[in-house]
């Protein structure tokens, strides 16, 4: 048996914290004395105790974990995926606020930061011959992506003739989840070779780092919501004016933006 210090100090939390769960009924002690109410508690409910601890960072609350202790796992499980989804759903819905947040601020501070940084040109650009991987990936498994484009080019018997490009397909961004299109300008025709039209686009070029384009993004969300005029006609696309083939160092990466657009 363990005292209520010993036990909390073996499971990483405070003694307050015990009587509390033990108040809710979520882990009691296996002893109390009846002579001075001292609680003991037996060294195997330190599993229960890691499991309510794990349970708590999933963000459940106290109450649904006093629901979620006696299932047994696979039922456990269910109940964990779904709190997972309900995650990335939270996750989703934070980073799109803190874009608008980061938006916002630059317009609050009047310093038009965005706009001094990046052109926004409206572009007519012409067709493209493309052959496309599409995908729905990580941000993560971009690169990878690439690599398969260039792979899949080579058993075809496809030559890169020009730039190579990422088509955003889905609605809504999402880093976790996202539905693109790696492309490639090619000459040839064949399987999987097709024509992108062309037309207007909204358009701007970012140099540096990929890590920073989020940036060029907010300079042509920021003009777009200036601009009612135009709205968006399509899947936006990122153009590798130069590449990590091409460049000596991150900083010297260029990137075109484009919202394909149209006049209202």
């Amino acid at each position: 048996m363990l005292t209520i210090g010993a036990f909390a100090q073996k499971g990483g939390v405070t003694a307050r914290m015990l009587r509390h769960y033990d108040k809710l009924g979520l882990l009691c002690p296996a002893h109390v004395a009846q002579h001075n109410g001292y609680r003991y508690y037996d060294e195997a409910q330190l599993a229960t105790l890691a499991q309510v601890e794990t349970l708590k960072r999933y963000g459940f609350s106290l109450a649904e974990i006093a629901g979620l202790l006696p299932l047994p796992q696979p039922q456990l499980a269910v109940r964990v995926h779904a709190r997972r989804l309900k995650a990335y759903e939270e996750l989703a819905a934070l980073r799109k606020a803190l874009r608008r947040m980061e938006d916002d601020i630059m317009e609050m501070e009047g310093t038009g930061l965005l706009m001094d940084k990046y052109h926004v040109i409206v572009m007519e650009a012409p067709p493209q011959k493309v052959f496309g991987l599409r995908r729905t990936i990580n941000v993560s498994e971009t690169h990878a992506l690439f690599q398969d484009l260039k792979a899949e080019m080579a058993k075809r018997g496809l030559k890169r003739t020009g730039v190579t490009q990422l088509l955003y397909h889905g609605q809504d961004f999402s880093y976790d989840s996202m539905d693109v299109e790696a492309q490639a300008e090619v000459a040839q025709d064949g399987d999987g070779v097709y024509t992108l039209p062309g037309g207007q686009f909204a358009a701007v070029t970012h140099t540096g780092p990929y890590e920073t384009i989020k940036y060029a993004y907010e300079a042509l969300g920021s003009w777009m919501r200036q601009h009612p005029e135009y709205r968006v006609r399509g899947p936006a696309v990122e153009r590798y004016l130069k590449d990590e083939e091409m460049a000596a160092s991150p900083e010297e990466l260029e990137t075109g933006v484009l919202f394909p657009v149209q006049a209202v």
